[in-house]
Formats: C-alpha cells, structure tokens, sequence
C-alpha cells in the first residue's frame, strides 16, 4: 500500500479561507530610533497572563517592518466601531505622517502611541522575534494598560470591517 502525499494548500485559498474568520481589528504603533510607524492587524492574540504577554505577527514587507525591528516597543490599540475610518487608514498605502494624523495619541510606559479613546491598549516591550513564512511573530511582554474607551468592538471579517456589540442588548421577544 502506497500512502498518498497531501497536495499543499495554495495561499489564495488559504486567505479565502482566512477571510471567513471574525476577528478583532488592533492598531500596532511604535516610535524609538527606528522611527514611529504603525499598522492595522487581525493577527494578535494573548499568549499568557503571566508575565501578561501578546503574540503579534508583521509582514515583513509591511511599510511598518523596518521601524517594528528597530524598536524595543509597540503599543496594541484595540479599536471600537467608530474607529473603522481610522483603522483604514492604517491599512492602507497612505504615509505614515497622514495615518498619525488621523487620530488623538498618548504614551504609555515605553513611548510607543497608544490610540486615545480604544477599547483598550497594551503597552509592550518585545521580548522575542520568530521567522515563520513571510511574516515575524513577535512575543511581546505588557508592561502597561491604557484606561478602557467605551463603544461597540470593530471586527474584520469577509474582507471588511463589522460591528460587534459590546454593550447590554435588551433581550430578544421569542417569536410566536
């Protein structure tokens, strides 16, 4: 009996794939001698609560690549509905100064912008860089925590953005 090799995935149906998955819409920003820059990411995720520590993934041809590597730090803002203009902004082509131009910023611990008014925002330190394909995943320790922004989560998902409610719904009547 002859065992059979998988065919690979091919990566247009891989991100077809990808695309149906709903998931939360971040900023990652970081300034230091690198320079600022910043980009919109669906790819973070927590990885543990002790020490707290994000996982993020970059492009490495992301405009914000070159900036990301050279800096210690990065702040992950995690944008409410009404933040979706601000998010396209930062995932687009337009310069960097532009895409910092479009919102309100404050700093955190390590310097890095955190975006005013977010759900929330992870203040981190980058504590460890892994090559996988064409991205780097990058641990990140959070060393501090922006006050909570109030509003309804923005999600991506089929290839735009979608609101998730966040706050108390009055309960559904069942149908008769």
């Amino acid at each position: 009996m002859t065992e059979t090799q998988p065919m690979p995935v091919e990566s247009a149906a891989y991100r077809a794939a990808m695309a149906q998955i709903a998931s939360a819409v971040h900023l990652v920003t970081t300034d230091g001698p690198g320079g600022r820059a910043g980009f919109t990411a669906s790819a973070v995720c927590s990885v543990s609560d002790g020490p707290p520590t994000l996982l993020v993934c970059i492009n490495r041809t992301s405009s914000a690549y070159a900036a990301v590597s050279a800096n210690a730090a990065l702040c992950v803002s995690t944008l409410a509905a009404h933040q979706a203009e601000v998010a396209g902004a930062f995932g687009g082509r337009t310069p960097m100064e532009e895409r910092f131009a479009a919102a309100t910023w404050q700093r955190l611990v390590t310097g890095a912008p955190a975006l005013a008014g977010a759900l929330t925002a992870f203040d981190c330190r980058i504590v460890a860089r892994h090559p996988v394909g064409t991205h780097d995943v990058l641990y990140c320790e959070v060393v501090g925590l922006a006050e909570a922004g109030a509003g309804d989560g923005l999600l991506y998902a089929d290839r735009r953005y979608h609101t998730l409610p966040l706050t108390p719904q009055a309960p559904r009547e069942a149908a008769a």
